[in-house]
């Protein structure tokens, strides 16, 4: 049977138990039909690049089947029916990926990264003078006055 990587979007205000319910009935279909579903991922809440019928963000779902093409375009029909679901994709491939999915090891990198930032190096705490770049003490000497307060020193004192 031919292998498929299907993965659909669900509106942003169903819960996570109503997807979940959702990704059973789109299994069963397959089963039904003949096939069979090999891997199931869910993605989690996710932000859109663009909004897609008023949702921002959306629940992603990856389903890894193997099944005949009736049962996927089955699934595909009751997709376009649900008003549940945003979008989806299905991808004709040679072999299945085995083990997590390239989402799944961006969240889990992700996630070790978080925990070890080290010395950040560059902020304002940890500058050992408060303010600028240079000394104010030692880079300038004397301010000498300014040529308008000769001009109006000696303006004042002319006129009297």
């Amino acid at each position: 049977m031919p292998l498929y990587e299907h993965v659909f979007l669900a509106r942003q205000d169903l819960s996570a138990q109503q997807v979940e319910d959702l990704t059973k009935q789109f299994t069963d279909v397959i089963g039904g039909l003949g096939g069979k579903v090999t891997k199931n991922e869910y993605w989690g809440l996710k932000s859109l690049s663009y909004r897609i019928n008023k949702n921002r963000k959306a629940h992603m779902t990856l389903l890894n089947v193997d099944a005949p093409a009736a049962a996927v375009t089955e699934i595909e029909r009751q997709e376009r029916l649900s008003e549940d679901v945003l979008r989806y994709l299905t991808i004709r491939v040679e072999e299945l990926e085995e083990g997590p999915s390239a989402m799944m090891r961006k969240s889990d990198r992700d996630r070790d990264d978080r925990g070890d930032r080290g010395d950040r190096g560059g902020r304002f705490g940890d500058r050992e003078r408060s303010f600028g770049d240079r000394d104010r003490d030692r880079d300038r000497g004397e301010r000498r006055p300014r040529r308008d307060d000769d001009a109006a020193a000696a303006s004042t004192g002319s006129e009297e």
